[in-house]
């Protein structure tokens, strides 16, 4: 990851944290994991097999593309619904930075606390 400004620093996390939330609702999640697996989908199509109502559907659609995870695209009378990998490798590769900060202060704790 590129050094940030600290002024966009607020904005980064905010939007970090954005996509963290949208992942962490059970329903949004398997809602990803379906339009990758059958990408595109439309909400009808993403309804089946749901106990959620079309509306519902839309509704964690929504929040998904606030955050950039899914873009829908209009064809004909249907809005279809495709994953952006973009917003998952962003987060991933924020995952990525954490779990190298903990492994080198691990690595200093041990340092210290072994002879």
């Amino acid at each position: 990851m590129s050094p940030v400004s600290p002024k966009a620093q607020p904005a980064i996390t905010r939007a970090r944290a954005s996509v963290f939330a949208a992942l962490g609702d059970e329903t949004r999640l398997s809602l990803v994991a379906r339009i990758i697996r059958d990408q595109p989908r439309s909400i009808s199509e993403l309804t089946k097999g749901s106990r959620l109502s079309r509306q519902a559907i839309s509704k964690h659609l929504r929040v998904l593309e606030n955050v950039g995870i899914v873009h829908r695209q209009r064809r004909g009378r249907e809005t279809l619904y495709h994953f952006d990998p973009l917003a998952i490798e962003a987060a991933k590769q924020y995952l990525d930075l954490v779990s190298q900060q903990w492994d080198q202060s691990l690595a200093r704790l041990k340092a210290f606390v072994e002879p």
